[in-house]
């Protein structure tokens, strides 16, 4: 069948059911051909996964809700067909990539779509080797996704989508959870896809990995496209005026520092020497930090490094095989999970995991109101500097990932706990957000909250962290200021965090 158009949408309107009192998506009219490559941009909630899940059918057939105009790819409406009809026409990548594994193997992961679609079962091993190769995860092809890093589980994710070779393929924060290096791979793979006349749609906050490799910018507010055009024409007042953040420079170009505060501060958490192993694989690996009152301290590393891991044996999700976790002068071990939510807040890198109540007032509420500390006041600041007003009374499971992870922090920070740890918090957040948090993260610590930031968000650590540990394959490998570990070239190449994120051939 000819077409003239890989998509083409026209005054596209939708609601979420009646949870909201405006379309999400109000208008939408776009188009773009074999081989273009775009990025959708604009602040947290504009609309852009809501606009990303009309363009293979999930929205209307699976959120239902109320929709006027249409959407058509490669000339198929996609109101009347179903979303199995527009697998081999759409290949769609989550932001949360838990939400499309399900097999046993990242191997069987690939090859499900694969085999929906009827292919023989060499061709399906071609091509699931093909997309493992172009994205450098065969030594993950024969692991359980489940035991996967969440960067991990992305890549799988996009290689699934990749393998069907479909005419369009839609990417929500590909890079939310991605280190550099694994971001580079997504790249120049994604570059390759499109220069074999596959239309590419990406929706992504983090501009200085995208606008080199676009040929559009689609920028939506409010529901709206407000702007359409070339890289070269997005200018600073559009970057100021919808949330966007703009590249500007390399993360260790700014040598300002950030102070340490006094060591005479009293200590409120201290790891010895933890080693701990899952299904057999060890995961870390004598780690020893400590962690005083009022300090932000920053654990950075690549995908799998170990990060959420420790994470985790912070609030006692997970215990130490060997060695001691000391958490306001007492042995985690000897406390249940409960007890230790009162001193240690956390909010994981996947939101959906965390959430349990039916609308976000009662999330948030929920754990301060179980451990006897509920505060109206405070959460009343929460909801303020989360800007969670206007959808206190929807479902979590409903909002957008950027909303997800507010509603996340929030919850964390209800029961006022001596120390907040906050995983990748800066993905799929606009840099409106990020602003924000930054300058709450400084007033926590002034008020004596010690802090632990997950990412390998570089810029964002080093604006908010006095400390950094550099982690790779479960061990600390660099540790002191900022300025000293980043310095670290070796460390840093060795952690996969300095060559890609450089990208001196792309600028």
């Amino acid at each position: 069948m000819h077409y003239s158009h890989t998509i083409k949408i026209s005054s596209l309107k939708y609601s979420y059911r009646k949870e909201t009192a405006s379309p999400v998506l109000n208008g939408i009219n776009l188009i773009a051909g074999e081989n273009e490559y775009i990025l959708l941009c604009g602040a947290s909630g504009s609309g852009k996964s809501t606009l990303c899940r009309t363009l293979n059918g999930l929205i209307p057939h699976f959120y239902g809700g109320s929709i006027e105009g249409y959407v058509r790819i490669a000339g198929v409406v996609t109101t009347i067909r179903t979303v199995g009809d527009m697998l081999e026409l759409v290949g769609m990548v989550f932001q949360n990539p838990e939400a499309q594994l399900f097999c046993s193997t990242a191997a069987h992961e690939i090859a499900f779509g694969l085999e929906s679609l009827g292919l023989a079962p060499s061709e399906i091993k071609s091509r699931v080797t093909r997309a493992a190769e172009k994205l450098s995860i065969e030594d993950l092809l024969y692991r359980n996704p489940h035991t996967l890093s969440d960067g991990e589980k992305q890549l799988v994710a996009i290689a699934a989508a990749t393998a069907l070779s479909p005419k369009l393929i839609v990417l929500d924060e590909p890079y939310a959870n991605l280190d550099p290096s694994n971001v580079q791979r997504v790249r120049c793979a994604l570059k390759e896809i499109r220069n074999q006349g596959v239309c590419i749609v990406i929706a992504e906050h983090r501009l200085h990995y995208t606008l080199p490799d676009v040929d559009r910018v689609t920028v939506i507010h409010d529901g709206c496209i407000v702007i359409d055009s070339p890289p070269a024409l997005l200018l600073p007042h559009h970057v100021k005026e919808y949330g966007l953040e703009f590249p500007l420079y390399e993360p260790w170009e700014d040598k300002i520092e950030i102070s340490a505060p006094p060591p005479i501060a009293e200590m409120v958490l201290s790891a010895e020497n933890i080693f701990f192993s899952k299904n057999g694989s060890p995961l870390l690996k004598d780690i020893s930090f400590t962690l005083r009152k009022g300090e932000c301290v920053a654990f950075l590393g690549a995908n799998g490094a170990g990060k959420t891991t420790l994470l985790k044996h912070i609030n006692g999700l997970y215990r130490p095989d060997k060695g001691k976790i000391t958490l306001m002068g007492f042995d985690t071990s000897q406390k249940k999970i409960p007890e230790l939510a009162r001193y240690a807040g956390i909010a994981f890198q996947n939101p959906d995991n965390q959430f349990f109540r039916l609308n976000v007032l009662e999330e948030i509420s929920a754990g301060a109101v179980a451990l006897n500390c509920y505060d109206e006041k405070w959460i009343k600041k929460l909801i303020d500097l989360f800007n969670l007003e206007k959808l206190l009374k929807r479902a979590p499971y409903r909002l957008s990932g950027g909303e997800k992870k507010r509603v996340a922090f929030a919850s964390a920070l209800a029961s006022k706990p001596a120390v907040l740890a906050l995983d990748e918090p800066t993905a799929g957040q606009d840099a409106r957000f990020r602003h924000s948090l930054s300058a709450f993260l400084s007033e926590l610590a002034i008020n004596g909250v010690s802090i632990i930031l997950a990412t390998h968000d570089i810029l964002f650590a080093k604006q908010n962290a006095h400390r950094f540990l550099l982690m790779s394959k479960g061990k600390i490998i660099s540790e002191g200021t900022p300025g000293k570990v980043i310095s670290d070239k070796t460390a840093m190449r060795l952690a996969g965090l300095l060559p890609a994120e450089r990208m001196k051939d792309d600028v």
